[in-house]
């Protein structure tokens, strides 16, 4: 039997890896291929003579000519199928330049360019690294996670998606699989997961995109999408295989519509080890700021009163985990609920008989009587300016994928009553934002504490330049997953959650008007690895790391992979038998 291209010396972190494979298959391995920084002496021991220019470049010749390529390219889609190219031609190159440049390439690789090049997936393929699995054929998911050719101690975790709820986009059917790949550039970039110890997925089960059911281009399946029964049916198939071939993997749900994506976590979270971003991580990172903005007032958060616009996934998520943050801090769980006003398309939950929400929602359900006094614009409906009028928040949230739904009046009218506002309409992509920071200091006169969900720029307002912090997932899902396989960790559990959102609040010292509530996204590596540590100690505390965590920062910081070039162990040629 063969023996494989490649391996990893135990212990060694990918610092040195085995060769066996020679000649241009070696440039067909992107963990192995270095292109022209092939010294003279790995070309003649490999069989690459010939096969190179003769000039060598060190990766940071190779770093300089990428990069200057990077910003030939013409928009932002072009960016993003260069470096898409980079990435599966050299692992090592594309994760240096990632890292080298996160701020300015971060944008391209994952949101808000991903989205448009999800839309265009179809138009755009090329071979990617990623795993397609059918709900037409769920005979074929243990054979597909075979193919992988990873055993059952290779696998860290497992980023999957069914393309339902992508973005602000929503049904984006196959194209889901680049999601997935997004995260996964940034669990390595941001927090040193090894990228070869990641798998996406992308679970087909159609689409009700018409758009794309009538693209002859489209690649993925040419029926609507599945529900109910037979839906169930294949996720548990999926789990049950995908825990078998790799137990100690964290399965981490991305991007599923808001129905699914609460049950799914719900189903499984006792079960295995998994995490949902849109619903727990963008919980976190919020929490972070809300952490921050209070702290910055000198107010506890049981003083806050919630407003959240837009009870789905994230919305909800934010609202459970704030919920959690107040019972740690004395309350009883129906006290802490009590600060929370949640609105959908049909306005504020309720216990109305009339108006039907979904299960997720009903433990923010406000009663009825609560509101028979109230000033409002339509008897008939409860809408966002009703609720800040009547209710005073001192903190607005914005998850509703509503452009300009925080008004000009909405915000004057909560500025009146809080002397520092916290405002953060988080909709993506920019275009749905619930107002823009510029907007909200203009109508607060600098007086509000804001954080949002895509990237704005400085705002300067007479004499003060305010920094305008992202409430970027990145700075959570990274610093999990680590902390996650350094202990490896049989659950996710709500205190792990916890701990990863007040670990990012505990980098941020606002000391004077205009500072951002969150680190910044130059500063990835750091806030992850305080992250990973803080999620590994949670969970030892909670009983569900399985490795002994003898000192916590050493055992992080030992297990962050590092973009350079590994030593090569010229071993036996892969045509080679034992």
């Amino acid at each position: 039997m063969p023996q494989p291209s490649y391996e990893i010396i135990p212990g060694s972190h990918g610092s040195r890896i085995k060769v066996r494979a020679r000649g241009s298959e070696i440039m067909r391995i992107p963990r192995l291929n270095r292109g022209t920084a092939f010294t003279d002496e790995q070309r003649e021991e490999l069989g690459l003579v010939g096969l190179l220019p003769d000039r060598i470049t060190p990766l940071e010749g190779q770093l300089h000519r990428t990069y200057s390529r990077f910003l030939r390219a013409g928009d932002n889609l072009d960016k993003f199928s260069y470096l898409s190219g980079l990435r599966e031609r050299n692992t090592v190159l594309f994760y240096r330049l990632l890292s080298e440049h996160l701020d300015e390439i971060m944008p391209i690789v994952y949101t808000p360019t991903i989205g448009e090049a999800i839309q265009e997936f179809s138009l755009w393929y090329q071979p990617i690294n990623g795993v397609f699995l059918s709900i037409d054929d769920p005979e074929a998911i243990e054979r597909s996670l075979a193919a992988t050719n990873r055993g059952p101690e290779d696998i860290d975790l497992i980023i999957v998606t069914d393309s339902e709820g992508i973005l602000g986009i929503g049904d984006q059917g196959v194209g889901g699989i680049q999601i997935c790949l997004g995260k996964k550039s940034l669990y390595t970039a941001a927090a040193g997961l090894d990228p070869d110890r990641m798998l996406p997925i992308v679970l087909d089960v159609g689409t009700d995109n018409l758009k794309l059911l009538n693209d002859d281009l489209y690649l993925g399946l040419r029926h609507a999408r599945v529900r109910g029964e037979s839906y169930d049916e294949f996720v548990e198939a999926f789990v049950q295989a995908a825990t078998k071939a790799f137990p100690h993997a964290m399965i981490h749900w991305e991007d599923f519509g808001a129905d699914n994506a609460h049950r799914i976590l719900n189903r499984y979270r006792d079960q295995v080890c998994t995490f949902n971003d849109d619903v727990q991580g963008t919980a976190a990172v919020v929490a972070s700021a809300v952490l921050s903005g209070v702290k910055s007032k000198g107010e506890s958060l049981a003083d806050q009163r919630f407003v959240i616009h837009g009870a789905g996934t994230a919305g909800i998520g934010i609202a459970d985990l704030l919920v959690d943050l107040l019972i740690k801090q004395g309350l009883s769980p129906e006290d802490a609920r009590s600060r929370f006003w949640v609105t959908t398309s049909r306005g504020l939950v309720s216990d109305e008989p009339a108006l039907r929400f979904r299960d997720f929602q009903r433990p923010y359900a406000r009663r009825q009587a609560e509101t028979d006094d109230w000033t409002l614009d339509n008897p008939a409906y409860i809408g966002l300016a009703d609720i800040v009028r009547n209710v005073h928040p001192t903190v607005l949230i914005g998850t509703s994928g509503q452009r300009g739904s925080f008004k000009e009046s909405i915000i004057r009218e909560m500025a009146a009553h809080v002397e520092q506002p916290l405002v953060m309409p988080l909709s993506n992509p920019t275009a749905l934002a619930e107002a823009t920071p510029q907007h909200i200091l203009e109508w607060t006169d600098g007086r509000a504490l804001i954080a949002t969900g895509s990237p704005f720029g400085p705002v300067t307002l007479e004499t003060v330049t305010y920094q305008i912090a992202q409430a970027n997932n990145a700075l959570i899902f990274p610093g999990l997953g680590l902390g996650v396989a350094v202990c490896r960790a049989t659950r996710v559990t709500d205190g792990m959650i916890a701990a990863a959102a007040e670990a990012v609040a505990s980098l941020v010292e606002i000391t004077q008007t205009g500072q951002s509530l969150l680190p910044s996204i130059r500063d990835l590596r750091r806030v992850s690895a305080t992250v990973a540590v803080a999620v590994a100690n949670a969970a030892a505390k909670d009983g569900v790391a399985d490795k002994p965590l003898t000192s916590p920062v050493q055992q992080v910081f030992e297990s962050m992979w590092q973009p350079v070039y590994p030593e090569l162990i010229i071993d036996k040629p892969l045509s080679w038998r034992d």
